[in-house]
């Protein structure tokens, strides 16, 4: 029997935009570019750490490169920055070239700001000297001014007089950023500006720092690997992999509508259903359902096997009779007001469960799943599986494709 969960039901409903355009746009559109990387590579001996990449940054916005250790984010800062040279590419600010494959514009000539992870403060200079260290070609008059403007802007006016060892972590981090903007630079790199910071005061920061620099109006490129940092401060996420840029969007979309199975792993906890589009239904071995239930479904895309995306709050366990079960509890993993379940399913696949704490399941127990999403799943062709991949019958019923492909 066929479920009709509230996904089928909401995108019934959506008939404003086609769910296949939804899915294949991966950026909006930038009508003001002040930051373009166009074809950037960077070679070092037999390595390449950053391939064809191409970026085009939109004025006041606050883009993140997000990635794993060693995919090239922070080597793409540091081409923009000026501390490195593409092998290949062109990288221009405000419509001026700053670096390709013959030449590279110095550092300080970039109109770029830096706020490195360890913030780099002066210890033997005040915060008023280390903010107004930059200003060097200001008169008296107009550094002042500056500093008193940044000493408001980042909420320390009373803080002039003290020296770096005298601020807590997070006022270190506002100094330096203020730092950074007091020369106006057209962008401002952030390198990992979060990392050193507690757990509590780096969520503090991360709203803080966003809020000052949309107050300043200031162009910013930040690179993390803390997905939960860059989906929270960004205008858009790059997200990076081996180099390459694997999409290039808003957040909500980077989350919800992931354009590869690394983008949808590496953004939070990812599970997928071994399923197959069979007759306009979508089988899988939590049932069966209306295979408007894929984003950007067509009937092109009848008879394949896919992998369909569900994170925790997609999906609900629940007690039921043995014969109505889907599978059984594995672990479980408490986080503060919620559980999160692994079920292990009968049909081979793995998903989790988000439950709230008073709702609890013991280790070994059958339980039935549920999909409860409310929005088109991301989904992804099986490699080389199709019709003859699986011995599918004339109903469309299911079959284990762990186990046959």
């Amino acid at each position: 029997m066929s479920k009709r969960n509230t996904l089928t039901q909401s995108v019934e409903q959506q008939s404003a935009e086609p769910a296949v355009e939804r899915r294949t746009e991966t950026e909006s559109t930038v009508e003001d570019p002040i930051l373009q990387l166009d074809g950037v590579s960077k070679a070092f001996d037999q390595e390449t750490a950053v391939k064809d990449l191409s970026v085009a940054v939109e004025r006041g916005e606050l883009l993140t490169l997000l990635g794993p250790s060693g995919c090239g984010k922070t080597t793409t800062l540091r081409m923009i920055a000026g501390l490195e040279t593409p092998t290949d590419g062109e990288i221009r600010i405000e419509d001026e070239p700053v670096a390709d494959g013959d030449h590279a514009t110095a550092p300080e000539s970039r109109d770029v700001g830096i706020v490195f992870q360890d913030f780099a403060l002066f210890p033997h200079l005040t915060v008023r000297e280390n903010i107004a260290f930059g200003l060097t070609d200001w008169d008296d008059g107009d550094v002042e001014a500056r500093v008193d403007e940044l000493l408001e802007l980042v909420d320390m006016p009373d803080y002039g007089d003290n020296s770096p060892d005298q601020l807590s972590g997070g006022q270190k981090q506002r100094v330096a950023l203020a730092r950074s903007l007091a020369p106006e630079p057209a962008v401002l790199l952030l390198d990992e500006p979060f990392s050193n910071l507690d757990v509590r005061l780096r969520v503090e920061m991360r709203e803080e720092v966003r809020s000052i620099l949309k107050e300043a109006g200031v162009t910013a490129i930040s690179v993390t690997h803390d997905q939960e940092e860059a989906l929270s401060i960004s205008d858009r996420v790059a997200v990076m992999n081996d180099g390459r840029l694997e999409q290039l969007d808003r957040p909500e979309r980077i989350f919800e509508q992931p354009t590869s199975r690394f983008v949808a792993s590496f953004l939070g906890r990812a599970s997928f259903l071994t399923s197959y589009v069979h007759d306009g239904t979508l089988t899988t071995g939590l049932g069966r359902f209306d295979a408007a239930t894929l984003d950007g479904y067509t009937t092109e895309y009848e008879g394949i096997a896919v992998d369909v995306l569900v994170r925790p709050d997609d999906l609900r366990a629940g007690r039921a009779a043995d014969e109505q079960t889907d599978g059984e509890v594995t672990s479980r993993q408490y986080v503060g007001p919620s559980f999160i379940y692994r079920v292990d399913l009968d049909s081979g696949d793995t998903v989790h469960c988000l439950h709230n704490h008073v709702e609890d399941f013991e280790l070994g127990e059958r339980v039935a799943v549920d999909l409860v999403a409310d929005h088109p799943l991301a989904w992804y062709p099986r490699e080389g599986a199709d019709a003859e991949g699986c011995s599918v019958d004339g109903e469309g019923g299911f079959c284990s494709f762990t186990d046959s492909l």
